[in-house]
C-alpha cells in the first residue's frame, strides 16, 4: 500500500474513531501528494470543525459545494449551501448567509420534494421570524415541515417543524405551549438523529430567547442539558465555547464577576469567528461587569468589541453615558436602540428609560413604563414582570407614593431573589431605604441601606446606578414638607415649633407659604393634599 492509501485509511479510521486530529493531520499529508476524493474532503471539513476551526471547515464546505455543483449533484450540493447559510448567519454575517441561501433555493426550486426543501422552509421562516418580527410565516412552515417529517421520516425535520412552532408560539405571548414544542424539538438532538451543526444552532436559539425573554431558571436548565450534550461529543468544538458563554453569562446574573472577567474575554475572542453574536453577546456580559465595578475603560472597550459584531451594546453603552452624567445622550442613545427592535428586545431598553426619564420628564417615562408591564403580561417571564415591578416602583418614588412605591419595589426584589440577580436587587434595596426613610422608618431604612452594600461589596461594585431622591412635590422645601407632616398628624402651630425648634411665627410662616404653594386655604384641605402625595406623618411633641 502506497504512503498516500496509508495516510487515507488512518484518516478514515480516526474519524470513524472520534480522533479528529489525527484525521486531519493524516488527510492534510496524503493531499500533499494529490487532491482529496469528495469524500475525503468532507472529512477533512468534518474534522476541522469538531476541532473548532470552523473558518477552515466552512472553506472547505464551500469547495466541497462547488465540486458537487459542478458534478450535478443538485441534492447534495443544496443541502452543503443550506448549512452554510446556517453557518454563516451565526457568524453575523446576513449578506454571505442570504446568498448561500439564495444558491440552495436555486438548486431546488425544480427538484421533486427532497428533505432539503424542508431545511429552505426552515431557514426562511426563522429569517421571518428574527429579521421582521413575523411569527405567521413560521407557524405555517411548521405544519409543512411535520407533513414533511412523514413523507421522508426525516427526525430532523421533526426538530425544525417544533422549533419554529415553539418559537412562534412564545413570541405570540403562549410561552406554556411554546416550550412545550421546544422540548419536543429537542427529542430528535439529544437522541443523536439531528447532525450536531444543526442540533447545536438548535440549543443556543432556544437559550438565547430565554436569556432575551430574562427567564434565567429556564436558561440555567437548558444550559446545563447544552453541557451535557457537549461533553458527550468532543470538548473542542464550538458548541463547548458556546455553553461556557452561557455559563458565564449566568455566573454574571449571580454575581460570580471574578470569574466572568477571567473567562469571557478567552471564551468570547475563541467564539469570534465562529458565531458571531454568541461572542457579542459575551463582550456585553463582560462590558456591563466592567461599567458596574466603575472600570469605564474596560467596559468601552468591551462594548466597542460586541459593536463590532454587529450588536449595539445597549443598554450598557447608554448607562457608561449616564453615568458620566450625560443624561440626554443617554436618553437619546435608548431611543435609538428600541426603534430598532422588536418586541422582545425593546424589553431590555425599557426600565432604564423609566429610571432615567422619571425625575426628567414623568409623561415620557410612565409611557415607557406602561409598556413593559404590558410586555411582561403578555410573556410572563420572572425577569420582564420584575422590571415592571421595577419600573413601577421609581415612577411611584417619583411621585411620592411611598406605599405603592415600596410594594412594587418588594415585588421586585422577590422575583429578583429567585432569579439570583443579585446587582438588580441591591439597586432595589437601595431605592427601599429611600422610601423607608421617607416614610419615616428610620431603622428599616438603615437596614435596607446595609443590605445593598453587602451586596455591593461582595460583588466588588463601584456604585449602583440609580436616579437622585425625587423632589419634594408642589415645589415645597424640606423643611415645609416636615411642617406639612405635623399638620397631616394633627399638630398646632406651638407643637409644630416643639417638634422641629422653631419659633411658634416661624412655624406660622411655613404654613402660609404652604398654603399659597399648594393652593389651599385650610389645614384639613392641606391634610388631604399631603396624604395625597404621600407626605408621612410627623407627630409633634
Amino acid at each position: 500500500m502506497s504512503q498516500e492509501l496509508q495516510q487515507l485509511s488512518k484518516a478514515r479510521d480516526a474519524f470513524a474513531r472520534g480522533e479528529w486530529d489525527v484525521a486531519r493531520r493524516s488527510l492534510e499529508l496524503a493531499s500533499e501528494d494529490a487532491p482529496l476524493s469528495l469524500p475525503d474532503l468532507e472529512i477533512l471539513s468534518r474534522s476541522a470543525w469538531w476541532l473548532g476551526d470552523v473558518q477552515r471547515s466552512m472553506s472547505l464546505s464551500e469547495e466541497i459545494f462547488h465540486r458537487l455543483d459542478n458534478d450535478h449533484q443538485a441534492q447534495a450540493a443544496a443541502r452543503t449551501a443550506l448549512t452554510l447559510s446556517m453557518q454563516w448567519g451565526i457568524r453575523g454575517n446576513l449578506a454571505v448567509s442570504s446568498a448561500w441561501l439564495n444558491r440552495a433555493r436555486r438548486l431546488l426550486e425544480n427538484m421533486p420534494e427532497v428533505p432539503e426543501h424542508g431545511y429552505l422552509l426552515y431557514l426562511e421562516a426563522n429569517d421571518a421570524m428574527n429579521l421582521e418580527g413575523d411569527p405567521r410565516p413560521a407557524l405555517a412552515a411548521s405544519v409543512s415541515l411535520k407533513e414533511m417529517t412523514r413523507r421522508h421520516d426525516s427526525p430532523e425535520l421533526a426538530s425544525f417543524g417544533y422549533m419554529l412552532s415553539g418559537l412562534a408560539a412564545v413570541r405570540t405571548g403562549q410561552s406554556a405551549r411554546g416550550f412545550q414544542d421546544l422540548d419536543e424539538a429537542m427529542l430528535p438532538v439529544i437522541a443523536g438523529q439531528v447532525s450536531a451543526e444543526w442540533g447545536g444552532d438548535i440549543y443556543c436559539s432556544i437559550i438565547h430567547l430565554c436569556y432575551e425573554m430574562a427567564d434565567f431558571a429556564r436558561m440555567r436548565a437548558w444550559t446545563d442539558a447544552l453541557a451535557t450534550w457537549c461533553a458527550g461529543l468532543s470538548q473542542s468544538f464550538m458548541y463547548s465555547g458556546i455553553s461556557r458563554v452561557h455559563e458565564l453569562q449566568l455566573l454574571g446574573t449571580e454575581g460570580h464577576w471574578g470569574q466572568v472577567e477571567a473567562e469571557m474575554p478567552h471564551e468570547a475572542e475563541r467564539l469570534r469567528n465562529a458565531h458571531g453574536w454568541i461572542a457579542a453577546d459575551g463582550y456585553c456580559e463582560l462590558g456591563e461587569i466592567r461599567r458596574r465595578r466603575g472600570d469605564v475603560a474596560g467596559a468601552e472597550s468591551a462594548f466597542a468589541l460586541a459593536r463590532g459584531l454587529g450588536v449595539d451594546a445597549q443598554p450598557g453603552s447608554a448607562l457608561l453615558l449616564a453615568d458620566a452624567g450625560k443624561t440626554d445622550a443617554a436618553v437619546e442613545a435608548l431611543r435609538a436602540a428600541l426603534a430598532d427592535r422588536g418586541t422582545l428586545g425593546r424589553a431590555g431598553l425599557l426600565l432604564p428609560l423609566v429610571e432615567l426619564l422619571a425625575p426628567r420628564d414623568p409623561g415620557a417615562a410612565a409611557t415607557h413604563c406602561l409598556e413593559l408591564e404590558q410586555t411582561a403580561a403578555f410573556y410572563g417571564t420572572p425577569g420582564f414582570l420584575a422590571w415592571a415591578h421595577h419600573a413601577r416602583g421609581a415612577l411611584m418614588m417619583e411621585e411620592r407614593r411611598w406605599a405603592e412605591a415600596m410594594n412594587e419595589l418588594e415585588s421586585a426584589a422577590q422575583t429578583y431573589r429567585s432569579q439570583h440577580m443579585r446587582y438588580e436587587l441591591a439597586r432595589i434595596h437601595e431605592r427601599l431605604a429611600t422610601v423607608r426613610a421617607s416614610r419615616g422608618e428610620t431603622g428599616r431604612a438603615e437596614a435596607e441601606r446595609a443590605t445593598a452594600a453587602a451586596i455591593r461589596n461582595q460583588l466588588g461594585a463601584k456604585h449602583i446606578s440609580w436616579t437622585a431622591p425625587p423632589r419634594e412635590p408642589g415645589g415645597l422645601t424640606s423643611r415645609e414638607v416636615e411642617v406639612l407632616g405635623c399638620v397631616l398628624a394633627g399638630s398646632s402651630n406651638r407643637q409644630i415649633a416643639k417638634s422641629l425648634t422653631i419659633s411658634e411665627k416661624t412655624a406660622g410662616r411655613h404654613l402660609a407659604n404652604i398654603f399659597t404653594k399648594i393652593g389651599v386655604t385650610s389645614r384639613t384641605a392641606a391634610a388631604a393634599w399631603a396624604h395625597q402625595h404621600g407626605i408621612p406623618e410627623r407627630p409633634g411633641s
